[in-house]
C-alpha cells in the first residue's frame, strides 16, 4: 500500500508497490518465481496481496518460467514469472524459447542490479536487451519507477496483441526498493487483433468453390472456445477434412467426424500424401513451422503446389518461407466468426465424403500395433484417455515417447494440451504443475521420459508445497530414445554419449511425501493409474521400457538397418 503522507498531492510510493498494482490491474492471479535479493521489494509487496495474487515458489527458473508460459497457452493471457539476475536469468530464458516459439504470451520479470552499478559488470550483471533481443517481442529496462504502470501496460499489450510472445522486464532493484511519487496507473490492457476484410473473405469463398481436394490445417495459439466452435461449424458446413497442426490436437474435439489426424512429426502418412494431393490448402492459425511441415518437406518452398490461403496473426510470419496465394492477418476469434458465417451456396459439394475418409484413415491410424517388451505403450495410452475425464489436461516435453501420446490419445476438450512445440525437454512437470494451480478440479496429468522428467524433477518438490494432486508418469528406457534413434539412423552401431543411469522413480517419489508406482507390463497400469488417483497427492507411475521399443513404428534395430542402408553397408 503507498506509504503514510502529509497530503495526497506528496504521497509516496515505491516502484515495487507500482508492479504489484499494475499487476492486479492486469488481471494477474498468480506469479510463478525462485526468491532472489534483487527483487525482494516485489515480494514484500506481493505479501500484503496473498488475498488477490498467489505467488508460486519453484524449485529452479526453468521451471518458473515454463510455468507461466504454461499459464499464457492455456488461457490467452501473459503468465507472469519473477526471476533474479544473472543465473536466475539465464535460467528462465528456455521458457521465454517457449513462449517466443510457440507464440504464447508471457511476461518475464527480472531484478536487476542497482542503476549506480550497472555497466561495471556488477555482481551477476546482464544487459537483458542484448541477451533476450531475439528471443521476445520486446525487452526494456525502467529506469524510473514513475514509468512503471507504462512500461507495465505496453508489456501485456505487447504480449498479447498480433502475434503473442514473451516481454522481457529488467527492474533494478534500487528502482523497486527506493521511494518515489505515487503515479496514476494504466486501464487493464486489451488485446488488438486484425480481422479479414469483405474482399478477402469473398476470394476465399471463390476458392473454396472452386475447389476439388481441398483440406485444412489448423492451429497455433489465439484461439478460444468460442472460435474453436466457429471453427467446427465451418468444416462441417463445407465437409471439409481437418487436421491439427503439431501440438495444437486440442483446437477440434479428435472424435469429429471431420478429424484427418495431427500434422506434425510421425504424420500418418495417408494423411501426408492427402496435403499433397489436395489442390486448395486453408491453414489457419500456425506458422507453418519446421514440425508441422515435417522439416519443410509436405509442402514446397517458397511457391506450394496446392493454392495456399495462409491467416495468421502476424504480418511478419505470412511470406516468411510460404508465399501464398491469399495471405491474410487476423486474430483467430475474429476469423473464426466470419468462417462461421460462410456458407456454401451449393449442398453439392466436389469433395463430398472426403473428410469422412480421413477420419477413418485417422481411426486406423490411432489403432495400437505392438511394439518390444512387455508395455505396449498404444494400449497404455487409450486406457489412459478412457480413464480421464474429457476435460483433463495432458502436458509433455520432448522426446519419442510423445508419440505416442500424439498418436494414440484422443483430445476432447479446449486446451487439454499442453506441450512446446520449440521441442524442449523438462516442460511437462512444471506445464502439470501450473494447470493443476490454475484448474485444481481438473485431472492433470504429465507424461515424461526418464530424460525429460530429470530436468525438472525438483518441482515435485513445488507440488507437494502447494498440495497439487498432479500424476506424472515417467516413461524409462534409460536413454536420451530420440538422440538413439537419430544417433542410430546416422551413426548405426557406434553409440555414445545417450545412455542414462536412473532411480526407482518410485522411490523417489515417496522421498517427496508423493505416491509412487512401478509399471512393468501393460495389465499393471490402469491398477496403478487407479491408486495413483485414490492417494489423493501427486503420484509418480514409473513405466520401464526397452530400449528396443523406440517408436509406435519403428524398433532400433529397423532404424539401425535404415543408417546402415543409407550408409550404404
Amino acid at each position: 500500500m503507498p506509504l503514510a503522507s502529509e497530503s495526497p498531492s506528496t504521497a509516496q510510493t515505491t516502484g515495487a508497490r507500482l508492479v504489484v498494482d499494475a499487476l492486479l490491474t492486469h488481471g494477474v492471479e498468480r506469479v510463478f518465481c525462485v526468491p532472489g535479493e534483487s527483487f525482494l521489494a516485489v515480494l514484500d509487496s506481493l505479501h500484503d496481496e496473498t488475498d488477490r495474487i498467489q505467488t508460486i515458489v519453484c524449485r529452479h527458473e526453468a521451471a518458473a518460467a515454463n510455468m507461466a508460459e504454461a499459464v499464457g497457452k492455456l488461457t490467452g493471457r501473459p503468465g507472469v514469472a519473477i526471476v533474479t539476475r544473472g543465473p536466475g536469468a539465464t535460467h528462465a530464458s528456455i521458457g521465454v524459447h517457449t513462449a517466443f516459439q510457440d507464440s504464447t504470451p508471457m511476461i518475464l520479470l527480472i531484478g536487476q542490479c542497482a542503476r549506480e552499478h550497472l555497466d561495471r559488470e556488477a555482481f551477476q550483471e546482464i544487459d537483458y536487451r542484448r541477451m533476450f533481443g531475439q528471443m521476445a517481442k520486446w525487452v526494456a529496462q525502467i529506469d524510473d519507477p514513475k514509468r512503471i504502470p507504462e512500461y507495465l501496460s505496453h508489456a501485456f499489450h505487447t504480449a498479447t496483441s498480433g502475434r503473442p510472445g514473451p516481454v522481457v522486464l529488467s527492474l533494478p532493484e534500487d528502482v523497486l526498493s527506493d521511494a518515489c511519487d505515487l503515479v496514476a496507473g494504466a486501464p487493464a490492457y486489451k488485446r488488438v487483433a486484425a480481422s479479414p476484410s469483405a474482399a478477402q473473405m469473398d476470394e476465399l469463398r471463390r476458392l473454396l468453390e472452386g475447389a476439388q481436394r481441398p483440406m485444412v490445417i489448423a492451429g497455433g495459439s489465439g484461439w478460444t472456445p468460442s472460435a474453436c466452435a466457429d471453427l467446427q461449424r465451418f468444416v462441417e458446413n463445407w465437409q471439409l477434412p481437418i487436421g491439427l497442426a503439431f501440438r495444437f490436437q486440442d483446437t477440434l474435439d479428435n472424435e469429429h467426424p471431420n478429424y484427418a489426424g495431427d500434422v506434425g512429426l510421425g504424420i500418418n502418412p495417408a494423411l501426408a500424401q492427402r496435403i499433397r494431393d489436395a489442390d486448395l490448402l486453408l491453414t489457419l492459425g500456425p506458422r507453418l513451422g519446421e514440425a508441422t511441415t515435417n522439416g519443410y518437406m509436405l509442402l514446397d518452398i517458397p511457391k506450394t503446389k496446392q493454392t495456399l490461403v495462409h491467416v495468421h496473426q502476424g504480418a511478419e510470419e505470412l511470406g516468411r518461407v510460404y508465399a501464398a496465394d491469399l495471405p491474410i492477418v487476423s486474430g483467430m476469434p475474429e476469423l473464426a466468426a466470419l468462417l462461421a458465417a460462410l456458407k456454401p451456396s451449393s449442398d453439392k459439394l466436389a469433395w463430398a465424403g472426403a473428410a469422412e475418409e480421413a477420419h477413418r484413415a485417422y481411426l486406423d491410424w490411432r489403432k495400437p500395433r505392438p511394439i518390444p517388451g512387455d508395455v505396449q505403450m498404444g494400449e497404455v495410452i487409450q486406457q489412459l484417455r478412457a480413464h480421464l475425464p474429457e476435460d483433463a489436461i495432458l502436458t509433455n516435453g520432448a522426446g519419442n515417447y510423445a508419440t505416442w501420446l500424439h498418436r494414440h490419445f484422443s483430445y476432447r476438450h479446449f486446451r487439454s494440451q499442453l506441450a512446446p512445440t520449440s521441442g524442449a525437454m523438462g516442460y511437462g512437470v512444471p506445464a502439470a504443475i501450473a494447470a493443476k494451480s490454475m484448474y485444481p478440479r481438473r485431472a492433470v496429468v504429465a507424461l515424461a521420459g526418464d530424460g525429460c522428467f530429470m530436468m525438472s524433477a525438483q518441482e515435485l518438490a513445488t507440488a507437494m508445497q502447494y498440495d497439487l494432486h498432479v500424476i506424472f508418469i515417467v516413461v524409462n528406457n534409460s536413454h536420451f530414445g530420440t538422440i538413439r534413434m537419430h544417433q542410430e539412423r546416422h551413426y548405426p552401431n557406434r553409440v555414445h554419449g545417450t545412455g542414462l543411469t536412473n532411480p526407482d522413480f518410485a522411490a523417489f517419489a515417496r522421498s517427496f511425501g508423493a505416491h509412487g508406482e512401478i509399471v512393468e507390463r501393460t495389465e499393471d497400469f490402469l491398477p496403478a493409474l487407479q491408486r495413483s488417483i485414490e492417494a489423493k497427492r501427486a503420484a509418480v507411475i514409473e513405466i520401464r521400457m526397452p530400449q528396443e521399443a523406440s517408436t509406435p513404428g519403428a524398433t532400433l534395430e529397423q532404424i539401425r538397418e535404415q543408417g546402415r542402408k543409407l550408409r550404404g553397408e
